[in-house]
């Protein structure tokens, strides 16, 4: 009975790794792409000011908690438009526009 169990868990297993994932399913969104690579490392990058600033002891963990939180919905956001069917892992330029737009904000959150 446990051989049949741990039978059954490893074709799961292997189906899964073997299956497409969804994104080649929808045509093989790219990951890598420079606009979405300014916004990732822009939000990487304020990861790090937001790290500094709480270990400088100029914010609290609970408004860097929230700034991340912020940074996570972006990132989320991000990943949505690139996954969208009509732009196969591209942005276009509103979208880009709207991310900055956010990541402007969290910015200046961001004391310096």
């Amino acid at each position: 009975m446990l051989f049949q169990t741990k039978f059954i868990a490893a074709l799961l297993v292997a189906g899964a790794l073997a299956a497409p994932t969804l994104a080649e399913a929808r045509g093989g969104w790219r990951a890598n792409h420079p606009a979405r690579a300014h916004i990732n490392h822009r939000i990487a990058k304020q990861h790090v000011r937001i790290t500094h600033q709480v270990r400088q002891g100029d914010m609290a963990r609970t408004e860097a908690r929230s700034l991340r939180r912020d940074l996570h919905s972006v990132r989320m956001q991000e990943r949505a438009y690139a996954q969208a069917n009509a732009n196969n892992g591209h942005l276009n330029r509103a979208q880009i526009r709207d991310l900055n737009r956010q990541l402007n904000q969290t910015s200046q959150a961001i004391r310096n």
